[in-house]
């Protein structure tokens, strides 16, 4: 059975109360944050009709935003989550060269994971870091300026992380 645990069920309700009776609805986003971090980063179906039943709305309106915005994950995804900016000015910096190189050395396609569960690679829209670009997200830090060799660094210290 999908449940929170005490404390975060403690932070759902204090960010419900946040909001006037009969919009509850409005801490849908901020709920489905929690809902993914707690549920090992991702929203299946029963976590995401949980959360409908928590804000006492249909399920349908829970599925429609998480797989409308690009920040929820709708199936599992890796220990590490690469999302590569692929807009204008990414792309103009070689985001696309960056997003073949990692799909070749990790042998997996655009919203794929390894083998082994530790990398995925989404490709995201803007990030808003056009000046660092090319760039990705990694969980809640940004890697600028990408290069072949920087994202080679990157994989060796994660991959060394798992192993310590």
């Amino acid at each position: 059975m999908i449940k929170f645990s005490e404390d975060k069920l403690k932070e759902v309700k204090e960010l419900i109360s946040h909001y006037p009776e009969g919009k509850e609805k409005s801490a849908l986003i901020p709920l489905l944050h929690i809902a993914q971090d707690e549920f090992g980063g991702w929203l299946d179906v029963p976590v995401m009709d949980y959360v409908a039943e928590i804000l006492q709305i249909l399920p349908i309106e829970v599925y429609e935003v998480a797989t409308f915005y690009s920040m929820f994950n709708t199936k599992p995804v890796g220990k590490y989550l690469f999302e590569v900016c692929r807009t204008g000015p990414c792309m103009l910096n070689g985001s696309d060269q960056i997003i073949d190189y990692i799909k070749e050395k990790l042998g997996i396609n655009e919203g794929e994971t390894t083998s082994d569960g530790l990398f995925t690679l989404k490709p995201a829209e803007c990030l808003g870091a056009c000046g660092y670009a090319p760039m990705m997200q990694l969980g809640k830090n940004y890697r600028e300026h990408l290069t072949k060799e920087k994202v080679d660094k990157i994989i060796d210290e994660l991959r060394a992380t798992v192993k310590n």
